[in-house]
């Protein structure tokens, strides 16, 4: 039976203490570590490589456009990689669906997990807007360093309140932190205050929670592809929403009965542990060497080591041995047919078994036409997952925040081969100096797909420029990537 939460005072209560921490760190606090702003710049660089791979799959770009086909709003927001001019509430979702859509942009790791460049499409959609306003106003432009710091502090505020707050344990999906810290940012960089802020993220936690249904087996589907896109867009247009005026809920976590703790948390506090800085970007995962949910990402390149030893002897192999972490366990182990793309980028045993086959994984592995090859659900029925307790405990532990997988093959003729295990993957803080050849190259490839080679080999040079990269107008950055 429902509880009667019967409230008679209505004395607006005081603003929740974690609504006024997202204000004040959003308005108030200066991004100045050099680690940090490397590694968005970095972030930006990965983002715009994956939206630009992106583009190349029919499926994300038939998502892609504006609402009504042919509508566009000059001086609008452009979007990378294409000819729209769009609102910025659109733009947002375009640009999040191109870095999201393959699986290959940047991921966080903790209690909850997630992709903190989902956020790009706010904070790039909002800028380049605003940027254009200001010119038409003949007012100063933005210059990228407040792309930067935004992407520092959207980072962090999704990352900080994941670290303890396992939404996916209560079937809601992660991209609820998407859309708040997209609303705050969005809210920010279009000249917003303390209030406006406050009003945009409170109705951003309001909008409750959605369901994990797509992201899970037997209903894997590709709106987990555009869910973040979703949540992002959702989050500018209730910035634009608290810009004229709309009002904040104060104690939108904490009132009894109605609010985020009480409803959606069934009674537990929202525990925020940390003060936000720039931890999460310091911190942050890259997807370097191929696309895979990142549980599984070390599994991927232990079996890669693996591949030269089993790749001739696929048809005698009796069994493979894979241990993970809880949460690669709860995630990623999957058994039976797998539908669609989506459903086979987020199945551990699909991903070890095209890696030991090829000795690589490319988006193209995912698709109808790979998935037909019938050694791949050989493998995967001869696969055996359990999770190693130290590699659950490594990854909750703050100074590791290790990813493990261990992967052997076991020959019909009792013979096997070395147990492989990694703990760091390849985009890991402890792997940044080994990851940074390979994470320019990557961009590079993908801004290749469609830019000329002079306009691609400008931009790169550009993206590893920090302090021109920094100080150049936001609208000026946005035209070099317009095709």
């Amino acid at each position: 039976m429902t509880q009667n939460y019967h409230v008679t005072d209505a004395t607006r209560p005081p603003v929740d203490a974690a609504l006024n921490d997202i204000a004040e760190y959003v308005l108030d606090f200066q991004v100045d570590g050099d680690e940090a702003r490397t590694t968005a710049r970095l972030a930006l660089m990965d983002a715009l490589g994956c939206a630009f791979y992106s583009l190349g799959n029919p499926q994300c770009t038939r998502a892609l456009g504006p609402v009504v086909p042919g509508a566009s709003l000059k001086g609008g927001a452009r979007v990378p990689g294409t000819r729209y001019e769009l609102d910025p509430v659109t733009a947002a979702f375009n640009i999040g669906a191109c870095v999201r859509w393959l699986d290959f942009n940047d991921t966080w790791l903790a209690a909850e997990w997630g992709h903190p460049s989902d956020n790009l499409g706010a904070i790039l959609a909002s800028a380049d807007y605003e940027c254009r306003r200001r010119r038409s106003s003949a007012d100063q432009p933005l210059q990228m360093q407040v792309v930067l710091d935004a992407l520092v502090k959207a980072y962090e505020i999704q990352g900080v309140i994941a670290l303890e707050n396992a939404f996916n344990r209560l079937g809601i999906d992660h991209v609820i932190l998407v859309r708040v810290a997209s609303a705050a940012l969005a809210t920010a960089i279009l000249g917003g205050n303390h209030e406006q802020v406050i009003a945009a993220v409170s109705n951003a936690w309001l909008d409750g929670g959605a369901l994990r249904t797509y992201r899970h087996a037997p209903n894997t589907g590709s709106r987990k592809s555009w869910a973040a896109p979703d949540a992002s867009s959702r989050g500018v247009w209730l910035a634009l929403m608290a810009l004229r005026g709309e009002m904040a809920y104060p104690s939108a976590l904490t009132a009894p009965g109605w609010g985020v703790q009480d409803t959606l948390l069934r009674g537990e506090p929202l525990r925020i542990s940390r003060s936000y800085a720039s931890y999460v970007m310091e911190n942050l995962l890259f997807k370097v060497a191929f696309p895979a949910e990142f549980h599984g990402q070390t599994a991927c390149e232990a079996a890669m080591i693996l591949h030269p030893a089993v790749a001739l002897r696929i048809d005698e192999i009796a069994d493979i041995e894979i241990e993970t972490q809880e949460a690669g366990s709860r995630i990623i182990d999957k058994t039976g047919a797998l539908d669609n793309p989506a459903d086979r980028d987020h199945c551990l045993q699909y991903m070890v078994a095209i890696a030991l086959m090829k000795g690589a994984i490319t988006s193209s592995d995912y698709e109808d036409e790979a998935a037909r090859d019938p050694h791949i659900d050989s493998l995967r029925s001869k696969m055996q997952v359990r999770e190693n307790p130290d590699f659950t405990r490594d990854y909750h532990d703050p100074d590791k925040r290790a990813i493990a997988n261990a992967v052997r093959v076991h020959f019909q003729d009792g013979s096997s081969t070395d147990r492989v295990e990694i703990a760091y993957p390849l985009g890991h803080r402890r792997r940044r100096v080994e990851a940074m050849a390979p994470l320019e190259e990557k961009c590079r490839r993908g801004l290749r797909t469609l830019l000329p080679a002079d306009r691609c080999d400008e931009t790169m040079a550009l993206l590893l420029d920090a302090e021109r990269l920094s100080s150049m107008p936001v609208d000026d950055f946005v035209s070099r990537l317009v095709i």
